[in-house]
């Protein structure tokens, strides 16, 4: 059946492209992060707004294109996947991009400042959070090859590894988490109360955007065992 509406041109034959580039507009928008965090620990705060308006910029159109996904994906026709799981993937990869604004809004507003001896752990543990989300985009770019081959064969084993080592990613975060959260005990003492609560806070939100990260290898596994 030939689609009337305009959108459907934004669908073709399947709606996983658009869930493609959805996510790659998710994970553009963490990846500004690492900059970020540059910028916020060099005191460049310009720099650090402009990355946080571009975080918000894509931010917007990942929500925007997640809206148009959920109103146009339609009932009727036959997809390939449950159209609910789809739904549910488009909700955790959208989870990523609002992590990111969020951990970059807080920093920018109250202009935070990271203590010199966590710049370095900071910085590694933000750049192995982008590196948890741009594992689950590739996975997810296997999608459409996935579709191809009916979920079978060698294309399935290839998305396992991937989504494996998607899992490794997330762990390795999960102990720089561990270990920069141990960092910050020692230095309790020699800073305001206040200031060491918010960077508990973004020290969780960093290791929350790894975890969200890894929830879309999560429901693309659940696709692969349907």
């Amino acid at each position: 059946m030939a689609f009337s509406n305009p959108f459907s041109n934004m669908f073709g034959h399947s709606p996983i492209k658009p869930m493609q580039e959805h996510m790659t507009a998710v994970v553009e928008a963490s990846g500004r992060l690492p900059g970020f965090f540059e910028a916020a620990i060099g005191g460049d705060w310009d720099t650090a707004r402009q990355l946080q308006q571009e975080i918000a910029a894509l931010e917007t159109k990942a929500d925007d294109m997640k809206k148009q996904l959920r109103l146009h994906l339609p009932k009727s026709l036959f997809l390939p996947v449950p159209r609910t799981d789809l739904l549910e993937l488009l909700s955790t990869q959208d989870r990523i991009a609002n992590k990111a604004q969020d951990i970059t809004g807080i920093m920018l507003g109250r202009k935070m400042a990271i203590p010199a001896s966590l710049k370095e752990p900071f910085q590694e543990f933000v750049m192995s959070a982008q590196k948890t989300a741009e594992q689950a985009l590739a996975a997810i770019n296997e999608l459409d090859e996935l579709l191809e081959t009916g979920f079978s064969g060698r294309e399935v084993s290839l998305v396992e590894n991937m989504i494996e080592k998607l899992d490794d990613y997330e762990r390795i975060n999960d102990q720089q988490q561990v270990e920069i959260r141990s960092k910050l005990f020692e230095l309790e003492a020699q800073l305001p109360p206040v200031d060491v609560m918010f960077l508990y806070q973004i020290i969780d939100w960093i290791g929350d955007l790894a975890d969200r990260a890894q929830a879309v290898g999560s429901r693309l596994q659940l696709l692969l065992a349907r």
